[in-house]
């Protein structure tokens, strides 16, 4: 445990400049984008250049670039986004508001691609160059190959419209009906794990067949022992550090692919909020949406960090 605090500390410690580059490089991009606030602010009106002198006076946007972004970092020390100048509401209320539903959404995706990723790359290497292995074999590279996008245009029409399983889109809340919500968040999920499923059962199909041809699996075999037991406690153990790493770099695309996913379903979550604020003009909200993404992505990649320790002994060594 203080390896892994250890580790725990310098990997934070590590994340500070990380965030600080992020937060800069997000400042950067948006006042240089074409999303003026002065603009978006006086949407559908036809302001005189006195009033939007005088907006930009009132918001520091005629400072110093330095200045502001000096002020913005220290408004977000003290949790604060800015404010949208369409709605007047504050960008932190917006993003408290959108984000449990897409932190539900890449959730639900990780667990279903991460169990159909295990079951299949493990049923491929146990079988492998047999008739289960070629199958699964197949399927993945299908996986592979098929968008998240494409798949949920699919899915649609198949199960939705076709079958009447599932709902075509729209969200409902757990604490109303679970069942509901299983219902309209079954067709989003698989739709972004599937992908990420297909390339894990390839990764973990692969370092599983390595771990099955070493030594240690025959003379343990050779021993006595059960298979199962030699499988299921060494040799898949061992096998998850490559999964692992590619799972961290997936996550991201989990992440970044719950955008597209959620327009596709009419899911109000992060990735329509921003959708909705770059088609708007509203520059905090889009800045405020980026900048928590990439928070989460960091926080995400800081727990597959800690996994390392706890499934490779070695590093715990090293550490």
């Amino acid at each position: 445990m203080v390896l892994i605090a250890r580790l725990l500390v310098r990997r934070v410690l590590i994340l500070v400049p990380l965030l600080l580059g992020v937060v800069a490089f997000v400042f950067v991009v948006m006042r240089f984008s074409g999303n003026k606030p002065e603009y978006a602010y006086f949407q559908g009106a036809n302001p005189t250049p006195e009033q939007i002198r005088q907006f930009q006076l009132e918001n520091g946007l005629l400072d110093p670039l330095p200045l502001r972004y000096l002020r913005f970092v220290a408004d977000l020390v003290q949790g604060d986004m800015g404010t949208s100048v369409l709605t007047r509401k504050p960008v932190v209320e917006s993003v408290t508001t959108a984000l449990p539903l897409t932190l539900q959404l890449t959730f639900l995706g990780l667990a279903v691609a991460v169990g159909l990723a295990l079951v299949l790359g493990v049923t491929a290497a146990l079988f492998r160059d047999r008739w289960p292995d070629q199958v699964i074999r197949v399927v993945s590279l299908v996986g592979v190959a098929a968008p998240a996008f494409w798949l949920a245009l699919l899915m649609i029409q198949w199960l939705a419209v076709g079958e009447g399983l599932f709902p075509t889109g729209g969200y409902i809340n757990p604490a109303d009906s679970f069942t509901g919500w299983l219902r309209s968040m079954t067709l989003p999920a698989l739709s972004l794990s599937l992908p990420v499923a297909a390339q894990l059962t390839r990764v973990i199909r692969t370092s599983m067949v390595e771990e099955l041809d070493r030594d240690y699996v025959r003379t343990a075999i050779g021993s006595g022992l059960p298979p199962v037991v030699v499988v299921g406690r060494n040799v898949l153990r061992n096998a998850l550090i490559n999964p692992l790493t590619v799972l961290g770099l997936r996550i991201g695309y989990l992440i970044g692919g719950t955008v597209v996913i959620e327009q596709i379903y009419g899911l109000p979550g992060m990735g329509q909020l921003m959708i909705n604020a770059v088609r708007d003009g509203d520059p905090a909200v889009v800045q405020g949406v980026v900048l928590t993404i990439a928070v989460g992505f960091m926080v995400v990649n800081l727990a597959v960090d800690i996994l390392y320790l706890l499934v490779n002994p070695r590093l715990r060594s090293a550490a």
